[in-house]
């Protein structure tokens, strides 16, 4: 099989990156500190139980209990009142961020229809990676028959990385399927 995601980045990438970028600290490696999943519910303003459908995917997927997300300010053209749910996420950190980030990266992913590979640019700037999903039924966790609606997620991995370059050779080291760029 794979080695758990943790071992691999204490053991093989560390070291790639403290030669990679000649960092004289073990502590200037960058790493990641939180993965947030992200699902947005525009269809609860009419919907009443659509959040709680997306809650319990996001449970099954994730293994903890998403928060409500609210509108902080009313949009008329959207027939939005200030303090209605409109989505829900979760921030993963440590054990369960370790354990979602294999099963993205070893299952999820390479279970996606025509899948090429994820854009190596959707980059923040300060090294943080952001990935649109447009259905929660890559997870091997989610039963087709049980679920209301396809729903697509964000998902957002944080690092301590001060650049992109730097960001984006940790999630490579780390097995993230990035396209290869093709030379013209």
């Amino acid at each position: 099989m794979f080695t758990p995601l943790r071992e691999q980045y204490q053991n093989d990438v560390v070291p790639a990156l403290m030669s990679d970028f000649e960092y004289e600290s073990i502590m200037q490696v960058p790493r990641i500190s939180k993965v947030v999943v992200n699902v947005g519910l525009g269809e609860a303003l009419d919907n009443a139980k659509a959040i709680e459908f997306a809650t319990n995917d996001i449970v099954a997927i994730t293994g903890q209990k998403p928060v409500v997300t609210k509108a902080k300010n009313s949009i008329a053209g959207f027939k939005l009142r200030e303090g209605r749910a409109i989505g829900i996420k979760v921030t993963l950190r440590g054990e369960r961020m370790w354990s979602f980030l294999t099963r993205l990266i070893h299952v999820a992913l390479p279970r996606t229809r025509d899948f090429q590979g994820i854009s190596p640019d959707s980059f923040d700037g300060r090294g943080n990676y952001t990935l649109g999903l447009r259905e929660q039924l890559i997870f091997p966790e989610i039963n087709y028959d049980k679920i209301d609606k396809l729903r697509g997620m964000e998902i957002s991995i944080v690092t301590t990385a001060s650049t992109d370059e730097e960001g984006r050779q940790l999630l490579a080291l780390l097995g993230m399927p990035f396209i290869r760029e093709l030379d013209q």
